[in-house]
This record gives C-alpha cells, sequence and structure tokens, in this order.
C-alpha cells in the first residue's frame, strides 16, 4: 500500500477539518490542483480565494475549474500571496477554515520565477490571523532548486517559533529519500 503522499497528506488534514460552506484559500494556484480540491470540499455554498503572480497559473486554474467543478465559487487573484489578508473580504478575518501553499515554481514554466522566503513568511502570518479556530494551514515545500532549500530553511524556523498555546506544527517528510522530495509542515490553530 504505501505511505500517503506529501501532497495526498495535506489534501487528508484538510479534509478532515473543513466543511461545507467555509472559506478557503490556495496561496500559491499553480495549476489548480488544491484550488480545485478546495472547491469541491467547501462545496457550492462556501468560498476559495486562489493566488498567483503569473497570468497563466490563473488561466489553467480557471480552466480546470470551468471543466471540472463550473459551480465552484472561486475568486481568483493575480497577486503576491503576501497580500492575502487584503484581498480577502474583513468579515472572513479570523473564520477561513484552510490556507495552502506550495511553494516553488509554477511546472511548465519559467523555473527563476519562485516563490522566496520573505513574501512567504509575510504570507504565512497573515493566513495564521485569517485561520479560525481548529483551522489549518498546509506548506509543501521543495528543496531542489536555486533559492529551494533557503524558503524551506524560513518556512521550518517560522514555523518552530508559533507560540505552542496557539498553534500546533507537524512536519511530514521521507527520512530516507535523497532526491530533495518535497516535505510539508502543517499549522494547527487551537
Amino acid at each position: 500500500m504505501g505511505f500517503v503522499s506529501i501532497l495526498g497528506f495535506a489534501h487528508r488534514l484538510i479534509a478532515e477539518r473543513v466543511q461545507p460552506g467555509e472559506t478557503a484559500i490556495d496561496a500559491t494556484a499553480g495549476n489548480g490542483v488544491d484550488t480545485l480540491f478546495l472547491a469541491r470540499i467547501v462545496g457550492a455554498a462556501g468560498e476559495v480565494h486562489a493566488f498567483d503572480i503569473q497570468p497563466q497559473a490563473l488561466e489553467r486554474t480557471a480552466a480546470r475549474l470551468a471543466r471540472e467543478q463550473p459551480d465552484a465559487k472561486v475568486r481568483l487573484h493575480l497577486r503576491s500571496h503576501a497580500e492575502m489578508a487584503a484581498a480577502v473580504a474583513d468579515e472572513q478575518h479570523g473564520r477561513v477554515a484552510a490556507v495552502m501553499f506550495n511553494l516553488g515554481y509554477l511546472p511548465g514554466e519559467d523555473h527563476a520565477i519562485v516563490t522566496r522566503p520573505n513574501t512567504t513568511v509575510q504570507a504565512l502570518d497573515a493566513a495564521c490571523r485569517l485561520l479560525r479556530a481548529g483551522g489549518i494551514v498546509t506548506i509543501v515545500l521543495y528543496t531542489g532548486h536555486p533559492g529551494g532549500q533557503e524558503e524551506a530553511d524560513a518556512v521550518e524556523r517560522w514555523a518552530e517559533a508559533l507560540p505552542q498555546r496557539e498553534y500546533q506544527a507537524l512536519l511530514y517528510r521521507f527520512a530516507n529519500q535523497r532526491n530533495h522530495p518535497p516535505y510539508l509542515i502543517a499549522v494547527e490553530k487551537r
């Protein structure tokens, strides 16, 4: 059978916590995989915000949604994930059920356009402020590209510094793979 993949485990953690009708955020829309997953979980009564700085990522996400979940209420934002708090309505602050991050670059595109430690940490801070109690942030980290290890180190330092009374942080990785496999940090707000 094997262990659950990194992305599969992130999806499982979110599915256990998010209810239909809630609001969720895909902080890095990419090809729309996580956006579609979140749209299915929150259903037609819920709402998903998806962020990306590349127009082609939002175009791919929109096309995937049109094919697979045309009734989804998804707002696509052509802006940095660091600006998510400004893009989400004030009445949703403190009420978001989940925020997903899939860091690195857009597959099939320019590998020089990558998420960066400074904006990612800003976005993670914003995500925690947006979360409801019991809400979750998942961060899939990739270290095999230039800058990836530095970003992963910054995210790990950020997670380790979270106050234990307010947050639980989980690290999920494969320990014996040597080819820079992705790994997951998940944060639950108490």
